[in-house]
């Protein structure tokens, strides 16, 4: 065998994800590795010609909820389908290890709340074969998988494993035996290779029973075992997803300056408080300032609710005469809408009163008719809202039509967070501190509820090139902030650029058409389960470690993803 490399990727515009400008170069790798990157002349068993395009490295997303599905399937999707080649699950405090045999099902029940994953898909899906969170890890390294995969030790078990029912509820604060143990196992999992740990301090988490998840109020004792766990094996970092009100930050702040370890946290405008993300963010400036490494995990589109006939979230699902359709085929129900005034009436004229039609109501002036082409930055006047005032009709009228406007399943898309005053000029903000990362996109979660795991496909040609409605970014910037930053952030620094010695995880991009296909429902979960899902154009190939597991959309069945343990770096 003459050959020197492996493959050669020839005049390909190589955006490094360090920032710097993008440069026409070769690249060459050799054992899953990239060992030149210049003018290449040599043997190599495979060349590319990337002329025209982009090689990036693979996406590394830190913000997955794939705690379940990885046990089950090895092509985690939908996240292969967009370009990512690591992802890092076991965030926002919940997961499913550590557990004692027989107590499953709680959480189980807090998955399904606090991320909209159906308690059969779980329960048909994954077989716990551990208890501690080490057995958890062995379990996810005995299977192969497309892309590298990490996780972290989530909060809300940790708490139920060491508690018991105590632990999910909130009168109970864990004495100090408890708090010990909880510190003791969080560094076992570290040690095994736990790339950190993750809270959740937000009322919007409850489960599926309708309970505050159980790390909601835990206090800065508790948070300091924690803390004392990171320090102790200098390892890992601290995630939180909080409402961030009063005083929250500080504890935060608080808990990682003790650890000596960094922390990140989700950074989200709500609602209820648009401008309450200034001040978080201003922590988090504050925090590296002193020294304390602070990342906010941001979006780049709106946090989008998808509502259909037959998502999770449908906006007639409380009205009696809904009952007696929601059976039917969508093309025997579009057939029956369009015919029998009755019940289409009964629809759109005798809305129940209830909390969830009240809070459809609500919803009106922030959402929108998704359809293609999809737009992600609507105006105002493209709202429910503002269409039904406009044509003087009632806004329950508007959303059946536009449902039963193909067979195919329609959908509206309300822009829950990040929106507020229908702009994403607050996402150019987030997007260009410079202690912000990419990451709430939340694949795997929210399975038929959001469908934001495409999120970098998305944010490549929208904030670099189509955005209408306001300033562009630089390209090799936010590039840099969905891979060498993300990586950095979780102590991976083998991976995220392209540079000699690093690993070969590789997009080639045709930037003319990368883009997103129309979001579709599929039933292919376990028992049948129903997600969303979200397709990609313009990836011509992705490679993990030097092996390609996709080419124009399609699966090569290669599988060379590991489990990550712990921090890495190149060797």
């Amino acid at each position: 065998n003459l050959s020197m490399y492996d493959l050669i990727i020839k005049n390909g515009n190589i955006i490094d994800g360090t920032g710097t400008p993008k440069k026409i170069s070769d690249i060459a790798i050799k054992d899953g590795k990239i060992c030149e990157i210049g003018k290449i002349s040599g043997r190599s068993n495979r060349v590319i010609n990337a002329e025209n395009k982009f090689v990036t490295p693979g996406w590394v997303d830190i913000h997955t909820h794939y705690d379940g599905q990885a046990t089950w399937d090895p092509y985690l999707t939908p996240s292969s389908w967009h370009g990512v080649t690591t992802c890092v699950f076991g965030n926002c405090g919940v997961g499913f290890a550590p557990v004692k045999r027989g107590k499953e099902n709680f959480l189980i029940n807090l998955m399904e709340g606090v991320e909209d994953i159906p308690e059969t898909v779980l329960s048909e899906g994954i077989d716990f074969c551990w208890e501690t969170f080490p057995e958890y890890l062995n379990a996810l390294e005995s299977s192969k998988r497309i892309m590298d995969i990490g996780t972290q030790v989530p909060h809300s078990a940790l708490r139920f494993f060491v508690m018991g029912e105590d632990g999910a509820n909130h009168l109970y604060k864990p004495n100090e035996n408890q708090i010990i143990t909880m510190k003791d196992l969080l560094e076992d999992a570290l040690n095994a290779g736990a790339l950190g740990v993750s809270t959740s301090r937000t009322t919007k988490h409850k489960s599926a029973d309708g309970n505050l998840v159980p790390s909601l109020n835990a206090d800065d004792k508790e948070l300091a075992g924690i803390a004392e766990a990171l320090k102790n094996t200098k390892k890992g970092l601290l995630q939180c997803n909080s409402d961030m009100g009063p005083g929250e930050m500080e504890l935060l702040i608080q808990a990682s300056k003790y650890s000596g370890q960094p922390l990140s946290v989700l950074l989200i405008q709500y609602n209820d408080f648009p401008e309450r993300w200034r001040d978080t963010l201003n922590y988090i400036s504050k925090a590296n300032k002193n020294g304390i490494i602070t990342t906010g995990q941001v979006g780049s589109r709106p946090i989008g609710v998808l509502m259909g006939f037959n998502t999770s979230v449908n906006p007639f699902s409380s009205h009696e005469d809904w009952k007696k359709i929601k059976d039917l085929s969508n093309t025997e129900r579009n057939k029956l809408l369009k015919n029998d005034m009755n019940i289409r009436n009964s629809l759109i004229n005798n809305v129940p009163e209830n909390a969830h039609t009240k809070w459809i109501k609500q919803t009106f002036p922030l959402t929108y008719l998704l359809k293609e082409p999809l737009n992600y930055e609507p105006t105002k006047e493209m709202s429910i809202k503002s269409i039904a005032s406009r044509l003087n009709k009632s806004p329950w009228e508007i959303i059946i039509d536009h449902f039963i406007s193909s067979d195919d399943d329609e959908f509206l898309m309300h822009t829950f967070e990040n929106y507020t005053h229908n702009s994403l000029d607050v996402i150019a903000e987030m997007l260009e501190s410079k202690y912000t990362i990419c990451g709430v996109g939340d694949a795997g979660a929210h399975v038929a509820t959001i469908c934001d795991a495409s999120y970098p496909t998305f944010m490549v040609p929208f904030w670099s090139r189509d955005r209408k409605r306001g300033k562009l970014l630089n390209l090799e910037y936010l590039i840099s902030k969905q891979t060498l930053k993300t990586a950095q952030t979780y102590g991976l620094n083998d991976r995220g650029a392209l540079i000699v010695g690093m690993r070969a995880d590789i997009n080639i991009i045709d930037y003319e058409n990368i883009g997103l296909t129309k979001p579709c429902l599929s039933y292919d979960l376990p028992a049948g389960g129903k997600r969303l899902i979200q397709k990609s154009n313009g990836y011509n190939h992705t490679f993990v470690k030097g092996i390609e597991v996709s080419q124009n959309g399609e699966f090569t069945g290669e599988l060379p993803g590991k489990l990550i343990r712990g921090s890495q770096s190149i060797n």
